[in-house]
């Protein structure tokens, strides 16, 4: 991605201080930056269909201060306005005040995570771990995770600053704490063409 663009994205996100991680919840700058700056809902709905919306955004910013580690898992909830009883949603749960709710595995399956990388991340400064093919796996649980990293093939996913990557949503991945701790900013994008059913709906990055 230009770098007039991480300049931009980097403007829009300044205000925002994160820790280990900011949920974005109505940010109309943020919305128009990917919809109508970006390539990235283009890239979307390339590989998802022309439905495709951005449905959640988080900033990670891994630094001297803040440098965690995070197990090998799977993304496995969903930020949406409202909770309500609808079946095969379940476990639900409020994150920085949003309501997340686990979802049916198959519309987790239909969904790209892309991560936009607004500094440089080599070896030593906690790139994200993934296993390849995992996102075909299904629903893993606890039990499978350490045999299916140790059976499979891991990558370790170095960027430049302006880099994106894109993968399916459930991938097995996690981050280990940087050897060389300094600025790692990630912002993550959750993209779905999928309405939600029973009078659900994407809690979304902007007002509607």
């Amino acid at each position: 991605m230009r770098g007039e663009l991480v300049e931009e994205l980097e403007t829009i996100l300044s205000v925002r201080h994160p820790a280990a991680g900011v949920r974005i919840g109505d940010d109309p700058k943020l919305f128009d930056w990917i919809v109508s700056r970006s390539p990235l809902v283009e890239i979307a709905r390339s590989l998802r269909g022309a439905q495709t919306q951005a449905v959640r955004a988080i900033l990670f910013d891994k630094s001297e201060g803040a440098n965690w580690a995070l197990g090998w898992h799977q993304d496995r909830t969903i930020a949406v306005r409202k909770r309500l009883g609808v079946p095969g949603f379940d476990n639900w749960t409020v994150k920085a005040g949003t309501a997340h709710v686990e979802p049916p595995f198959a519309l987790l399956e239909r969904m790209l995570t892309m991560r936009v990388h607004l500094d440089g991340v080599d070896v030593d400064n906690a790139p994200l771990l993934i296993v390849h093919g995992s996102h075909r796996l299904g629903r893993l649980v606890e039990a499978q995770i350490g045999s299916v990293v140790e059976a499979g093939t891991t990558s370790a996913c170095v960027a430049d600053a302006g880099d994106v990557w894109v993968y399916s949503t459930p991938i097995l991945h996690a981050s280990e704490a940087s050897r060389r701790p300094r600025n790692r900013r990630v912002l993550q994008i959750d993209f779905s063409a999928d309405l939600l059913p029973g009078g659900l709906q994407w809690a979304g990055i902007a007002s509607a």
